[in-house]
């Protein structure tokens, strides 16, 4: 069973990279969800290798931007999650 899980998991990861490196190809931003932040925040990746903070408006279906991560950041960032 424990093989299992981790054939699934390891499946997703790569899923979620290939969804990642898609979007960002198509100069789209990719949402990122943490844990880290309130549940109506967010993580958005964008092509040019920048991480914001975004919070969704309630009056419509975008995001209101909160924070910018320094370039710093943004790299420990994407190097915790593993995408780089």
């Amino acid at each position: 069973m424990e093989l299992l899980a981790s054939n699934k998991n390891k499946y997703a990861i790569k899923r979620i990279k290939f969804l990642r490196k898609e979007k960002l190809s198509q100069g789209l931003p990719f949402m990122i969800n943490s844990d880290d932040l309130p549940p109506y925040q967010c993580y958005l990746e964008y092509p040019d290798g920048s991480i914001k903070i975004a919070q969704a408006n309630s009056k419509d279906s975008d995001f209101i931007i909160v924070e910018e991560l320094d370039f710093l950041n943004a790299e420990v960032f994407k190097r915790k999650l593993k995408l780089i």
